[in-house]
């Protein structure tokens, strides 16, 4: 069942199991890792998180909640994601959620789709984490802490790398296209808050991400490789690229 606080209307569910912290020749699935999604915008702040934990290419946890805007909403916003400011006044800021960031931070690297946005978004409200593991390296260990949010695990970035030039990268259309669909809602029936089973719905995203994580996962070719070398996929940036490739051959 999931714990329901009707005030706050955070959602949490679950499922214990062993974590593994990126040692070697341990592939990236059996590492525990967050992928989040975030509704809202810098001037507005972050309207709703989603928290979807993956461990073995399964969801282990999932979290939810509304939080109080801390600027103002545009109308065209609301028709996206559907959160109107005025039912948010008695939610709690986002900014009261830095220990449960830092946590999540702390025991896995975090993963988005186009995680671009979410970790301005995140930044926008901490700069820096807590002092955590470096999950880029290969014994990631606190003697190697590192205080950026990133570097991020990123499905959009890494889709086209795994499919035909010519497939889709918008979420939506992607799960569609990965067949997926039927998985995430029924997914969606069991972890959401009701009237948030739809996308742009925070953790609605968060699960459509984290089904394409576990995909990927599954492939040959991916699934079968280290935690490094995803991340190292996941970006764009050619110094940040090369560096994590460096560090992989020495």
């Amino acid at each position: 069942m999931a714990d329901r606080d009707e005030h706050v209307k955070i959602y949490i569910r679950f499922r214990p199991g062993p974590v593994f912290h990126g040692s070697v020749g341990v592939t990236w699935p059996r590492q525990l890792i967050h992928f989040i999604d975030f509704e809202g915008s810098v001037a507005s702040g972050i309207l709703e998180y989603g928290v979807v934990s993956l461990l073995g290419n399964e969801i282990v946890a999932t979290t939810t909640r509304t939080c109080r805007p801390n600027g103002r909403v545009r109308p065209e916003d609301i028709a996206v994601h559907g959160l109107d400011p005025a039912n948010l006044t008695d939610c709690a800021p986002f900014t009261d959620e830095f220990a449960r960031f830092a946590a999540l931070r702390a025991t896995g690297p975090l993963a988005a789709h186009f995680a671009q946005a979410e970790n301005s978004l995140l930044k926008s409200v901490w700069p820096y984490s807590r002092a955590a593991p470096d999950f880029s390296r290969e014994t990631p260990a606190m003697t190697d802490a590192a205080t950026d949010w990133g570097p991020w695990i990123d499905t959009g970035r890494l889709y086209p790398q795994v499919r035909a030039a010519d497939a889709p990268v918008k979420l939506a259309a992607l799960v569609a296209a990965e067949g997926l669909q039927k998985d995430l809602d029924a997914l969606a029936g069991v972890h959401c808050p009701p009237a948030r089973h739809h996308y742009h719905a925070a953790l609605y995203d968060a699960l459509a991400g984290a089904l394409l994580l576990a995909r990927l996962g599954a492939t040959p070719g991916w699934g079968d490789r280290s935690l490094r070398w995803l991340l190292e996929h996941s970006t764009l940036d050619p110094a940040r690229r090369e560096a994590l490739r460096q560090e992989e051959l020495f």
